[in-house]
Parts: structure tokens; C-alpha cells; sequence
């Protein structure tokens, strides 16, 4: 017993200084320049999304494809140049001046921009996925920042409960009620709980290292978070997010504008069967004794004998099938995402309540027992550290629940497509 209490005082000797600082000089949501503490930014999740709408790069760099389809529109809409000849010979007549002028018939021009049109329309709904997928990266990334204060907070407390643990069993030491073990074993928790803090800082600056990536701020910017890991979001039917979800969803939405873009397809490969008219005028010039100058003129047209676009219009016909059978799968598949989703996010509910009504409280009041049993002498130390550790499985659990309740409800939302809070 004696090399026992010697090997503790080894150890706990020479407690660090900084053991001794308060959790809260380290609060998560302040930042220390010139000796004091100034807040950080408020920052919701409303605006968290708001700002990464306009300042993620992800996104920034998918809305610069719209300007490339969009200036497809442009030249569809562009006309054939008239083509210029002039000619000389020794034969008669000896200069000649040619224009000729391609007319498209058929409305090419007409079906070619609207088939731009549509591939910009296909490219919007590009941009909408992006922006839908950049939604629930930033929303994960803002309540996976909110459990990290979170935890950070829960192990400022623990530090709190083994330094007060810590200065009971000294008085109870210091009266002769228990032996210089138990001391040491709180100051083994004060210090284990000390590096859990540290430990849970670190993860913290992390946490928003990450989220500020995804809005795009500086690495350092500081955000003093608004909304709450508590705050969920309204209830939902499950038909309703089903109707939604057949409206809005990615997937969906990009095989129905697929599909509008290869029947544009089709109508201007119709058009295209009908061949262009090649209009020639122009002059001759001095051809004696016949004439000075004489003005000449010329149709052509190609002949569609061979070629009318049939392979073409078949491998279109073919495509619309494959994306008919395409969209009528997929739209079950995204039926049953979501009713996986939201069975999940209904199952997190129920743990989330569970912890808040039943399991929370219970361990809280065991906590509060314990501790009052061990000041009163009628428990040992064992048993308070047993409570704390208890309490403190229980609180992370809770905040675990809760991160996965706003995690199942990002994934919900991205799958029906909308915003859904």
C-alpha cells in the first residue's frame, strides 16, 4: 500500500497549471485577441445555407456551365453565310461574279434552338443537384460543428464535476473519513477529465475548419452558432413527401428533362430530312459580241434518295424507350428511398424523445445521489465515478441521437429534392 501511495504522489505531484484554468476561458464560441474575449459571429443554419448558396465553389463552379449551354442557344440560332465566287477564263464569257445564299427550310433553325434550349434546361437541373447536394453537405457539416460544442461543453462540465469531486474527497481526507488513495483517484479523473477537454477543443477547431470549406470563410473564422441541435424540424407526412418527391426529386428531374431533350432531338432530326435550297445569282462579264454584262441564276437542292436520318431516328426512338423505362424505375426506387429515410428519421425521433424524457434524468438524479451519498460518507469513490462516467455516456449518447436525427432528416431532404423546414 505504501509503493501505491508513493507511485500517486509521483504522478500527481506537479498537477499542470493550465489543469487549473476554467473550461469556460476556452469557450468554443469566443476567440481571445488582446487579452479579451470578443464573440464570434452568429450564425444559423438558415444563413449558414444562405451563404454557402452564394460563396461555395462547388456551386460557383457548376453555374459557370450554364454560360456554355447557354451560348449554344446563340449559335443555333446563327444563319448560313452567303458563299462568293469570281471567275476568269478565255473562254467566253471571260469574268463571271456568283453569289449563293443556303436557305434552311423545314424550321431547322427553329427546332435547332429550341433543342439548345432544352440542353440548357437539362443543364439547370444540374445546378439544382449541385445546390441540393451542397444543402445537406452544409447542413451536416453545421450540426456536426454544433455537436462538437456540444461535447466540448459536456466535458467542460465532467472537468467541472471531478475537480469538485476532487475537493471533497481532500476535505473528507483532510478529516480523517477516507484514505489518501481515494484522493488520488479523484485527481486521476480531474486529470483524465482535463485532456478529454483538450482533446474535444481540438475537434471542435476542426468541426469548423470543415464547415467554413463548405462556406468558403477563412480557416479561422469563428462562429457563435444560433440554431441548436435540439431544434428539429416539423413533422411530415410520409404521402406528402412522396408527392413531393416525385415533383423534385434530382434523379427524376434529370430524366424527364433528358427525355424532353431527345424528343427536341427528334423534331430537328425530322427537319433535318428536309434538304436546304441553294440559291446562285450573280453576272457575267465580257462576252462579245453577245454582251457586255448579263445577269445569271441557279437552284440546287440535294436530293434525299439515300440518306433521310433513318439510323438517327431510330437510335432516337430507342433512346426515349430506354428512358421511359428508366424514369418509371427510378420513380419507385426514389418511393422507397424515401420511405427508408423517413423511417429512419422517425426511428431517431423516438430515440431522441426517449433520452429526453427517461434516460437523461434518470442518470442526472443517479449523479446528484451518488455525489450527496459520497459527501455524507455513506459510498465510496467508486461509486461517484461510476455515476459521473454513467451521466457522461448518457449526454454524449444524447447529442450522438441527436446529430443522427439531423443527419436522417439532410438525407431526407436531399432525396425528395426540396426544402422540406
Amino acid at each position: 500500500m505504501k509503493l501505491l501511495i508513493i507511485v500517486f504522489q509521483a504522478l500527481f505531484v506537479a498537477v499542470p497549471a493550465c489543469s487549473q484554468q476554467s473550461p469556460q476561458d476556452a469557450a468554443g464560441d469566443r476567440v481571445v485577441q488582446g487579452g479579451a474575449q470578443t464573440p464570434g459571429r452568429r450564425l444559423t443554419l438558415s444563413a449558414a445555407l444562405d451563404l454557402a448558396s452564394r460563396q461555395n465553389l462547388d456551386l460557383l463552379a457548376a453555374r459557370l456551365r450554364q454560360s456554355v449551354t447557354q451560348a449554344g442557344v446563340q449559335i443555333a440560332r446563327q444563319l448560313p453565310n452567303p458563299t462568293a465566287a469570281f471567275s476568269m477564263s478565255r473562254d467566253l464569257p471571260h469574268q463571271s461574279l456568283v453569289f449563293e445564299q443556303p436557305l434552311e427550310l423545314g424550321g431547322k433553325r427553329q427546332r435547332r434552338t429550341e433543342f439548345a434550349r432544352q440542353q440548357v434546361e437539362l443543364t439547370d437541373v444540374e445546378i439544382a443537384t449541385v445546390s441540393r447536394q451542397v444543402r445537406r453537405r452544409v447542413r451536416e457539416a453545421f450540426y456536426a460543428a454544433a455537436l462538437a460544442r456540444g461535447l466540448t461543453g459536456q466535458r467542460a462540465q465532467a472537468l467541472e464535476l471531478a475537480r469538485r469531486l476532487g475537493d471533497t474527497a481532500k476535505s473528507r481526507f483532510e478529516a480523517g473519513d477516507v484514505p489518501q488513495l481515494e484522493v488520488f483517484q479523484a485527481e486521476l479523473e480531474v486529470a483524465r477529465a482535463e485532456a478529454d477537454f483538450q482533446v474535444a477543443q481540438q475537434r471542435e477547431r476542426v468541426s469548423f475548419s470543415q464547415l467554413n470549406v463548405l462556406l468558403n470563410e477563412p480557416a479561422e473564422t469563428r462562429w457563435e452558432l444560433a440554431s441548436r441541435l435540439e431544434d428539429l424540424p416539423a413533422q411530415i407526412s410520409l404521402t406528402e413527401l412522396v408527392q413531393h418527391a416525385e415533383q423534385s426529386n434530382a434523379e427524376l428531374q434529370h430524366l424527364v428533362q433528358e427525355q424532353k431533350v431527345e424528343q427536341s432531338r427528334r423534331t430537328l432530326l425530322r427537319a433535318e430530312r428536309i434538304p436546304n435550297l441553294n440559291v446562285q445569282f450573280g453576272s457575267d462579264f465580257n462576252a462579245p459580241p453577245d454582251f457586255r454584262v448579263g445577269p445569271r441564276g441557279q437552284l440546287s437542292m440535294a436530293l434525299p434518295l439515300f440518306t433521310r436520318n433513318q439510323g438517327e431516328l431510330q437510335q432516337s426512338a430507342a433512346s426515349l424507350r430506354l428512358l421511359e423505362a428508366a424514369l418509371a424505375a427510378t420513380r419507385r426506387a426514389v418511393a422507397g428511398r424515401v420511405e427508408a429515410v423517413y423511417f429512419e428519421w422517425a426511428t431517431r425521433q423516438a430515440q431522441v424523445d426517449l433520452y429526453r424524457r427517461t434516460l437523461l434524468p434518470a442518470a442526472r438524479r443517479l449523479q446528484g445521489l451518488a455525489e450527496e451519498s459520497y459527501r455524507a460518507g455513506k459510498s465510496s469513490i467508486l461509486t461517484v465515478l461510476d455515476a459521473q462516467r454513467n451521466i457522461q455516456q448518457v449526454e454524449r449518447d444524447y447529442l450522438d441521437s441527436l446529430t443522427a436525427l439531423q443527419v436522417a432528416f439532410a438525407g431526407l431532404e436531399e432525396t425528395v429534392g426540396a426544402s422540406l423546414d
